[in-house]
């Protein structure tokens, strides 16, 4: 009797946890992202009645976002919470949201995500990924140990390039920068041996990874907003009845909204604690060295034209935001 009621429970608890998804990111424990994903896993457990829900692989266990993709495709992880490297490898097209000085703010951000939302989901579709929802990682400034108030500065300093990235070497490439490629989990190191001296990110990942600690500036011009999303696997996602992947999707929308308002607020939060820890903010020295830097942007954008992205999808992003920025003056 003992033997089978023993066989019934565990018969009952594998059919309450019938769809484990293994979600793998570069998110380390205690970071907002892994808070919310850990909301998101507890909302689907409770509305699946168990039989939906997440594991999640932090801190990059799983390896860096290039690994991840690859074991994904691979059948090892199921899903992914990624940055633009990591979408690279699945839509190119959607590389242009990381571009350098595309957007000014993040209406402007909000605003093309929704516009072209579905050319964007089916781009990852199209490579058997279904897009849960959008995150970022935010607006990414230019940390160093030289002062920089002229785009010219960036010459003196060896800065770090996120390794096999195009759009990082347009960007440094078009700024006429020194740029050294390596793995992000060889960023810290390298600051620490001086084999690099300057990196970009967002404020609250430069504190979440210690980076900050390794310099004195931080340039008050933000260089572009990195993006971010959670997908998952077409054929992992094809494996849920209907009334699972439904639940996913629109939870999935619903959390990562938050992930992104929370993003927001820890970024504003930790430009202030970066002052505190005494990193030194610069400023552009002039009006014209920032209209340069929307020329440097164009450029960089065209020089991508063809390898992630035809010129026809980049005239439509461009003219979109230029069109948002007029209404939004005419409308004042």
């Amino acid at each position: 009797m003992k033997i089978f009621l023993l066989i019934l429970f565990l018969s009952i608890q594998l059919f309450a946890q019938q769809h484990i998804i293994k979600f793998a990111t570069l998110a380390p424990e205690g970071s907002t992202w892994i808070s919310v994903m850990r909301e998101f896993d507890a909302a689907i457990r409770k509305e699946s009645g168990g039989k939906l829900g997440f594991k999640i692989y932090p801190g990059g266990i799983a390896g860096d976002e290039k690994d991840v993709i690859r074991k994904i495709r691979l059948g090892q992880y199921h899903s992914a919470g990624i940055t633009g490297v990591g979408m690279g490898e699945i839509s190119p097209i959607v590389r242009i949201l990381d571009t350098p000085f595309l957007f000014r703010n993040y209406s402007e951000v909000d605003f093309i995500l929704q516009k072209h939302e579905d050319e964007f989901a089916k781009s990852f579709l199209d490579e058997n990924f279904i897009l849960l929802g959008w995150a970022e990682v935010g607006f990414v400034y230019t940390f160093s140990n030289n002062p920089i108030k002229q785009i010219k500065d960036l010459k003196g300093i060896k800065m770090w390039s996120w390794e096999g990235d195009p759009v990082a070497e347009a960007t440094f490439k078009s700024l006429n920068a020194n740029f050294i490629p390596l793995s992000i989990t060889d960023v810290m190191t390298s600051l620490q041996t001086n084999l690099v001296d300057g990196f970009y990110t967002s404020p609250l990942a430069a504190i979440s990874l210690q980076w900050f600690t390794t310099v004195k500036y931080m340039l008050d011009f933000p260089l572009a907003n990195a993006s971010g999303s959670i997908i998952i696997s077409k054929k992992e996602f094809d494996k849920l009845t209907p009334d699972l992947q439904q639940i996913l999707i629109r939870n999935g929308k619903i959390y990562m909204r938050k992930l992104t308002e929370q993003s927001r607020e820890d970024n504003r939060k930790s430009l202030q604690s970066l002052k505190n820890a005494k990193i030194i903010f610069t400023q552009l020295s002039s009006d014209q060295e920032k209209k340069y830097c929307d020329e440097i942007g164009k450029n960089a954008r065209k020089m991508l034209v063809g390898k992630l992205y035809e010129g026809e999808f980049l005239t439509r992003v461009e003219n979109s935001i230029s069109e948002f920025r007029q209404n939004k003056i005419l409308s004042k």
